[in-house]
């Protein structure tokens, strides 16, 4: 039998180990979740359990709970202490927010990335495009938003913008459900995939008028979409 000391030690070596494994696992857990409430594999209005979703995940309840901390702060969970947490429905409000911050940063981006005329940098676009391509014509909605956020992304990474890349993600959840619900539309996934090629070769071409006019149209489909979404959707939708 192990000293009072030896079982002391054993026991705070395993608490730091669970630790270890909770600091690890939160950032994961974070995006895992994000990613089902933004793809509506979590709806609005799905209830969350932390007991069942740190079951799920094979974790602590301290990931979760992290988690939908930082899930609240984006304002994709609505949490009512003593009662329940629940996925928010889309503030159209902040959606519009997003939208403005994003256009505004990203027509600023293309700009300059087609005034700097780095052939390379559309090469790699048009590689990203491609795949969105493929996942359009198998209608896998999934992928498809993964490669249109990969797109963004690379905008960002081209022009050494990551760090603003991260921040307008972060303020992008609502606008990014809103696409998510439109994106099923008759013709939807073709014209992002349009959009996107005709961004690149501005890009490629040298030409900042063109690229902004384009990335501009681009951002602004779905919200001028809106009175359609609410119409199917009116459930998942505040003012």
């Amino acid at each position: 039998m192990d000293s009072p000391r030896v079982a002391s030690r054993r026991t705070a070596q395993r608490s730091l180990g669970r630790l270890d494994r909770d600091r690890q696992a939160a950032p994961q857990v974070f995006e895992r979740l994000r990613g089902m409430i933004i793809s509506l594999e979590l709806p609005p209005g799905s209830p969350l359990s932390r007991a069942a979703l740190a079951e799920q995940f094979g974790v602590s309840s301290t990931p979760i709970r992290d988690a939908l901390m930082r899930l609240e702060e984006e304002g994709l969970v609505d949490v009512f202490p003593q009662y329940a947490t629940v996925v928010s429905r889309v503030d159209v409000r902040l959606a519009q927010q997003a939208h403005f911050l994003r256009q505004a940063v990203e027509l600023e981006i293309v700009r300059g990335l087609a005034i700097s005329h780095d052939a390379a940098v559309a090469a790699d676009l048009n590689r990203t495009i491609a795949l969105q391509q493929q996942f359009a014509k198998a209608g896998d909605f999934e992928k498809f938003m993964a490669a249109d956020n990969e797109f963004h992304a690379q905008l960002y990474a081209a022009c050494d913008k990551q760090d603003i890349w991260v921040l307008v993600k972060s303020r992008s959840g609502h606008i990014d459900r809103l696409r998510r619900l439109h994106l099923p539309s008759p013709g939807k996934a073709q014209d992002i995939v349009r959009h996107h090629k005709l961004i690149a070769k501005a890009i490629g071409a040298g030409e900042p008028d063109e690229a902004q006019k384009y990335l501009r149209t681009h951002l602004s489909g779905t919200l001028s979409e809106l009175a359609q979404i609410r119409a199917r959707h009116p459930e998942y939708l505040s003012d």
